[in-house]
């Protein structure tokens, strides 16, 4: 069997699809791990999953060394058992490949499939993902299980999904041992052809770095010094298209077998940065994302927010399926927080008002040995006289509830790019401030438009933006040509754009763009950066417009651009900070410093009015104390504890209010409250804590 699809450069078009991912109403599911159960609890597992309204169950995502208990021996007598079970009492399977980590006995045979890190030490089985993506030999073992399993049930009826792998590369993304280093090699022949031509794309004529052959090209392991950035970045490439190369293997075996739909679930989340995930959703035959509140994070709730709408831009708009979030806490984080009483339900239904039309929890039972026996389960090791369980029923008839809101879909004229090469280049270790972090950048502008209740798709920076009518760009570190043409015509065209600092520096090959910052902005803008001036942090900069702002600045000139406001202070008095400049048709702003949230917010709004984008809800919050308040501009700031979403359907739309505070909210509303089967006749009012989602009549 070949273990190297000819698609390896990642570059491939997508995999013929199979059948799409049907499923009737809004799909409420979990993981289920009965391998860790006995057969009296697997029916009282079933019958639970019933009163709970479970309609999709994943299993077999580690079933490996159970299906497979010795080479070349299958036993699927508890699988089949299984799946008849959840079948004969009519909860769909979501059907896993097995294959996320391997048995003991294959790495006991074959040691070399081991994953080896970048200080050349190997990484030893006991935890989960112990193989390197590029083994041959795991992928050959994988795959033959793989056959086993499509073969036996691909035409199951019972079978609603195939779940390939599980979180690939949530361990194992970057590999550096000799069998990545060949197959890193392959891949870099076939994206540059030459030597000469890697040579120029990595700048090896810094530290007599030139190569001479193929052969000579390592991983990038630690160094005595810093790596070239080049290799680096290469790196990150590779390995994301090396792990979808794989997938594309297991792929293609189900779909020989099988019509039913296939994906793997994404980790689309603050922690996880080593895919490229534009790369690979073509390939999904339903986008599926797993998602778990940071606690790390300032701001979970929005984190949550913003990781929706990128998995549903990955979507391409439609709908999406939430396969992993945790009931309560975590078992992972430093400080694992419960979930107060209705912040599982807020949780799940800001997931479905962003696009999802599933939603599904890790795991069913909780377990009682191993690394994650202290992760919250629907089913909490107290049983179900818990306020959990009945939270967690009370959901499933919420989303019974919600059905007729499948298939529709958010709009939204407000755009935020998003690119996984600006954040691994960009984050790289020989940058002006260790303190600026892309992410913290993308967050930020995110939370500036999430405040405001602007709804915003993310994209790539690739996507088609003519149909926005404002185009955020936070710290795009990384712009192809293409790609800076893309926006330039954008605003040509008579877009709105909003560019932060940091952005459009280098090019595709991480080539610093001369003649002054921000190189392949420097047109749409009217401006022309001379010099970084990074601060350090806690340093506090105040601007003539009043703003506040930290951590960055630069020496900046305007060309043709006029000045909203310049420094008063710091190492740049007098200078630009924040700039407008009219481009043919559009218009372009430019923020050369870190904001501060409020003042951030403040000139997001600005941006906005101008652009004419329009927020939903948040407008029309009136005090419970006064209902008839008139409605507000559409970028009024919003109260940071209410979120307020619409989804658009073919014969009606669906407004989602979501209010995370302690008081009681009202909002100009008219149609049916779905949640509470009660019509809405022209203010809906939200109890603390709560969700209301109103079909809305045709003129509201």
């Amino acid at each position: 069997m070949n273990s190297r699809a000819a698609t390896s450069d990642g570059k491939a078009t997508a995999s013929a699809s199979a059948s799409p991912f049907v499923h009737e109403g809004i799909a409420y599911g979990c993981d289920y791990n009965p391998e860790q159960w006995g057969p009296d609890v697997w029916a009282e597992d079933v019958r639970l999953m019933r009163e709970a309204g479970v309609d999709l169950v994943a299993i077999n995502i580690f079933g490996w060394s159970h299906l497979e208990p010795r080479p070349g021996e299958y036993d699927f007598a508890t699988l089949d058992t299984i799946i008849e079970l959840l079948h004969a009492n009519g909860i769909r399977v979501n059907l896993g490949t097995g294959t996320s980590s391997p048995p003991p006995w294959l790495t006991t045979l074959h040691p070399e499939i081991l994953p080896v890190t970048d200080d050349g030490t190997t990484r030893f089985p006991g935890g989960r993902q112990a193989w390197c993506p590029s083994s041959a030999v795991f992928r050959e073992h994988a795959l033959a299980l793989v056959e086993q399993v499509a073969k036996r049930y691909g035409h199951h009826p019972a079978i609603a999904l195939w779940h390939v792998s599980n979180e690939l590369g949530c361990h194992n993304a970057l590999c550096y041992c000799d069998d990545t280093a060949a197959a890193f090699r392959l891949w870099l022949q076939a994206r540059y052809g030459t030597i000469d031509a890697l040579n120029a794309a990595w700048g090896t004529s810094f530290w007599s770095q030139r190569y001479g052959q193929w052969a000579e090209i390592l991983t990038p392991r630690l160094t005595l010094s810093s790596q070239n950035p080049g290799q680096v970045l290469d790196f990150h490439r590779f390995s994301s298209a090396e792990l979808l190369d794989y997938y594309r293997l297991e792929a293609a075996v189900l779909r020989r077998h099988s019509d039913v739909a296939v994906t793997t679930n994404f980790m689309v989340t603050a922690h996880i940065r080593n895919l490229d995930y534009w790369s690979w959703a073509g390939d999904m035959d339903i986008v599926a994302n797993d998602h778990y509140l940071d606690h790390r994070l300032a701001d979970p709730a929005t984190e949550l927010a913003f990781a929706a709408d990128l998995t549903r831009g990955l979507a391409q708009g439609e709908p999406w399926l939430l396969m992993e979030q945790a009931a309560g806490a975590v078992n992972w984080q430093p400080h694992n927080l419960a979930k107060a009483p209705g912040e599982m339900t807020r949780n799940s239904l800001a997931h479905v008002a962003r696009g999802a039309d599933g939603i599904c929890f890790f795991q069913w039972r909780a377990s009682l040995q191993g690394s994650e026996k202290f992760h919250s389960a629907l089913v909490p090791h107290a049983g179900t006289d818990t306020v959990l369980w009945r939270e967690v029923v009370a959901l499933g008839a919420t989303l019974d509830r919600l059905a007729e809101v499948t298939g529709s879909r958010v709009v939204a004229d407000a755009a935020l790019i998003f690119s996984w090469e600006s954040w691994w280049a960009g984050d790289g270790e020989s940058r002006p401030s260790h303190a600026v972090r892309y992410l913290d950048q993308v967050h930020a502008a995110y939370t500036a438009l999430h405040d405001l209740g602007v709804t915003v798709d993310i994209v790539s920076p690739d996507a088609d933006l003519s149909g926005y009518r404002l185009v955020v760009a936070p710290n795009l570190y990384l712009v192809s040509d293409a790609q800076a043409e893309n926006l330039r015509s954008y605003v040509a065209a008579g877009g709105h754009a909003l560019i932060t600092f940091f952005s459009g520096i280098v090019d595709e090959d991480d080539r610093v763009r001369t003649g002054g910052y921000p190189g392949a902005f420097r047109e749409i803008l009217g401006i022309t950066v001379e010099e970084f001036s990074p601060l350090l942090p806690g340093h506090l900069l105040a601007l003539d417009s009043g703003a506040a702002a930290s951590l960055w600045s630069e020496r900046l000139r305007v060309d043709t651009a006029e000045v909203f406001a310049s420094y008063l202070d710091g190492p740049l008095p007098g200078i630009p900070a924040i700039t407008r400049n009219r481009h043919e048709r559009g218009t372009a702003w430019y923020v050369a410093t870190a904001l501060e949230a409020g003042a951030l917010r403040d000139l997001v709004r600005t941006v906005a009015q101008e652009a004419r984008v329009t927020a939903v809800g948040p407008e029309r919050i009136a005090t419970p104390e006064r209902t008839d308040a008139p409605e507000r501009t559409a970028t009024t700031q919003r109260s940071g504890s209410i979120e307020v979403v619409r989804r658009v359907g073919a014969t009606h739309s669906y407004l989602f209010i979501i209010n995370h505070g302690h008081g009681d909210v009202e909002l100009a509303a008219a149609g049916h409250e779905l949640v509470t089967d009660e019509p809405v006749g022209r203010i809906v009012r939200v109890p603390a804590g709560a969700v209301r989602v109103i079909r809305e009549d045709p003129a509201s």
